[in-house]
């Protein structure tokens, strides 16, 4: 009895040893039926084109495809969304991305079920081959840009930064990869779309208009038939290659409006100035003062000019032209100074905040800073209004000064005035590359 039992369990082990190879055998079975590969094999056995054998097999691989939560909050931030696959920089030196189908994903396409718009948990993605989509899935023809961000669609610094991504792959395809749709999302919840500006600027540079996908407002998945993928914004782009964006960026905007340069300017050295003001939150007190102190100072240098404007009053061609024949930008804090995209690289830029934001406002005061760099653009530094009422019950001095009105300091101005026109005319006066370019027809370059 002893010895028999001990044979039944060799036999036993002898079956589980079995187990993996014949499991993997069935995979790769499975695949290659997909593919058609067996087709001509089960012809020759008798078995006919039109039998239900290769229905059977495609319908146990649409039943494979998995639906995963679209945000996993079992990981961080930067990777909760689509969890199971890595992101990587290709082509070298691009932003992490995802690209759909490929090797990375077996050569699946990128399904999802979105009907949520509050709640990332709630909306799922899965993985399928072409032939064997979910039950019920509709699919979406062409290529989708799609974009996941921690911040917004809508601010107009936030959008730029989950759009240059795009953009630089966009020129990397030679212009080839345009998208047929964007899906928009911010952890993971669907969003329907971009601000006006944005849009503008997504269609200027991709050259087709913005259809953004909406998703079903039930559980109807949605595949698309080719995608990439952003999820960190520009998180793995070289400075080289961010650079290369921004250019490309500015020049299919010029473009797209119009923006050719006279090549007969007889005076290429001009500085040219201007004073962005906003309406309202952290607009100046005394717009005619800081108007004074700056015209001023633009006088003492041969050749200065300085224009004021409002962006809330000018169309995104408007503000692409102005930029466009602007050298220092003078502005308060605020959205409007996204526009400084627009200006030649080597430009200058000159901020201003109400009294609070050094105190309190915390690393997100400068992102106008890090995008004059990003940019190729000079920031020139900031000055925050030591002055203002105070805030009686206030724990939060943030609160309070966040959206206030600027003063001015006429001594101060002049001074930082008088340094920053006379440095853009010595740059400009030596024939910078900037100035070289602005006297030539936008040429962008897709590579």
């Amino acid at each position: 009895m002893k010895k028999s039992r001990e044979g039944n369990l060799k036999h036993v082990k002898g079956s589980l040893c079995l187990v993996p190879p014949l499991l993997l055998a069935v995979f790769f079975y499975l695949q290659f039926q997909t593919l058609g590969l067996f087709s001509p094999i089960f012809r020759c056995g008798g078995q006919s084109a039109g039998g239900g054998g290769s229905d059977d097999y495609v319908d146990r691989l649409r039943a494979s495809a998995t639906f995963l939560p679209l945000k996993d909050t079992r990981e961080w931030a930067e990777t909760w969304f689509i969890s199971t696959l890595d992101d990587t920089s290709e082509p070298e030196g691009e932003a992490k991305n995802i690209v759909f189908p490929s090797a990375a994903s077996a050569g699946r396409l990128l399904c999802m079920s979105a009907p949520s718009r509050r709640d990332g948990t709630r909306n799922a993605y899965a993985l399928a081959w072409r032939d064997a989509l979910p039950g019920g899935a509709e699919l979406r023809p062409g290529l989708a840009y799609v974009s996941e961000t921690a911040y917004d669609h809508s601010n107009l610094w936030h959008g730029i930064s989950a759009l240059i991504p795009f953009a630089s792959w966009h020129a990397r395809s030679g212009c080839r990869a345009r998208p047929a749709r964007w899906a928009l999302f911010h952890h993971g919840e669907v969003r329907l779309g971009m601000s006006p500006w944005l849009t503008s600027l997504a269609e200027a540079t991709t050259g087709v208009g913005m259809v953004v996908e909406t998703f079903n407002a039930s559980d109807v998945p949605v595949c698309f038939e080719e995608a990439v993928v952003f999820r960190r914004n520009m998180a793995g782009m070289t400075r080289e290659r961010l650079l290369a964006a921004f250019d490309f960026m500015r020049c299919k905007a010029r473009a797209q409006c119009g923006v050719v340069a006279d090549v007969s300017d007889p005076d290429s050295a001009a500085v040219r100035v201007t004073i962005l003001f906003r309406t309202g939150t952290r607009a100046f007190k005394d717009e005619a003062a800081v108007t004074r102190v700056f015209k001023s100072e633009c006088a003492r240098v041969a050749g200065c000019a300085l224009t004021t404007a409002r962006s809330d009053n000018l169309t995104f061609c408007d503000q692409v032209k102005l930029m466009s024949g602007t050298d220092v930008l003078i502005s308060s804090h605020g959205a409007q100074m996204t526009n400084l995209v627009f200006m030649d690289r080597n430009s200058s830029i000159m901020e201003f905040y109400p009294k609070g934001w050094r105190e309190r406002a915390g690393g997100g005061q400068f992102v106008y800073r890090w995008g004059a760099d990003r940019s190729g653009m000079r920031h020139e530094g900031s000055w925050w209004d030591p002055h203002g009422e105070p805030c009686p019950g206030s724990l939060d001095i943030l609160s309070c000064y966040k959206n206030r009105q600027i003063g001015h300091d006429e001594a101060y101005f002049a001074q930082w005035a008088a340094r920053v026109f006379a440095a853009a005319k010595e740059r400009k006066a030596g024939g910078s590359p900037a100035s070289t370019r602005r006297r030539e027809a936008p040429t962008c370059q897709c590579s």
